[in-house]
């Protein structure tokens, strides 16, 4: 499982943290910033500051801070700022419900970009996911949204050279299966020793971006039981759901 170091510095964290959201969440304000972190505007104007020095971020002219030349990619970020100001609180009282890491993930081709993390609380517990990686088609929440697309789609993405995926059909059979049950069960494709459970958000309106998002639980292998997955999916499912009906208030 991948923790703090014990020794970590603190200033370093966060730059490295601020520099992973303007990458994959796109502009922030300096408010945005100090919230996202828990650290004062100060500092994160130091921060941000630093990392304009060196070209890992820009400020544009609406103030708000972008990725820079050392982070920008040719695919444009996911804007997704406002799901993650909404998400958060759910998200943490998930976690403080089962005392289990969870994870708000965002599917951008074929990765699953974690984007916001509530860390569990127990000595043995998975850590804050915030800025991993992952193939979409091994994630738990990846899983959970390519399932929702259609199959065309899914087609597209892994027929290609160089796919991630040998055999296609065998993935379009799994996600039948994640379709009708309504969640994925990532167990140690990933990371040996972690085992995630994963629920797709439900899309508010055609083409958002929780169209392409998702939630799961994250925990340490030891702990997972199969006795405990209904319970879980139906705290996921629950928490995903009243996070898409947020969204629709919001954007009425």
């Amino acid at each position: 499982m991948k923790n703090k170091p014990v020794y970590g510095i603190q200033s370093v964290d966060h730059a490295l943290h601020l520099a992973a959201l303007l990458a994959q969440e796109g502009p922030l304000r300096l408010s945005e910033a100090a919230e996202r972190l828990g650290v004062a505007r100060s500092t994160a104007h130091r921060l941000l500051a630093m990392l304009v020095y060196r070209d890992f971020a820009e400020q544009r002219e609406d103030r708000r801070y972008v990725a820079g030349p050392v982070l920008r990619r040719a695919d444009a970020p996911e804007p997704v700022t406002e799901l993650c100001r909404v998400a958060l609180p759910h998200l943490q009282a998930l976690t403080e419900a089962i005392d289990e890491t969870t994870n708000l993930i965002v599917v951008v081709g074929d990765q699953a970009r974690f984007v916001a993390s509530a860390e569990g609380h127990q000595a043995l517990r998975v850590g804050d996911r915030a800025g991993r990686v992952l193939p979409a088609h091994l994630a738990s929440g990846g899983r959970t949204v390519l399932a929702s697309l259609d199959e065309d789609r899914v087609r597209a993405l892994y027929e290609r050279a160089g796919s991630p995926v040998a055999d296609v059909d065998a993935l379009l059979r799994d996600l039948r299966r994640v379709r009708r049950r309504g969640f994925a069960v990532n167990d140690q494709k990933t990371e040996t020793g972690v085992t995630a459970i994963g629920a797709a958000i439900p899309a508010p309106t055609a083409g958002g971006v929780a169209a392409r998002a998702a939630l799961s639980i994250a925990l340490p292998t030891a702990r997972y039981r199969r006795d405990r997955l209904p319970e879980w999916v139906a705290r996921l499912t629950a928490t995903a759901e009243r996070i898409a009906r947020e969204l629709v208030d919001d954007r009425a």
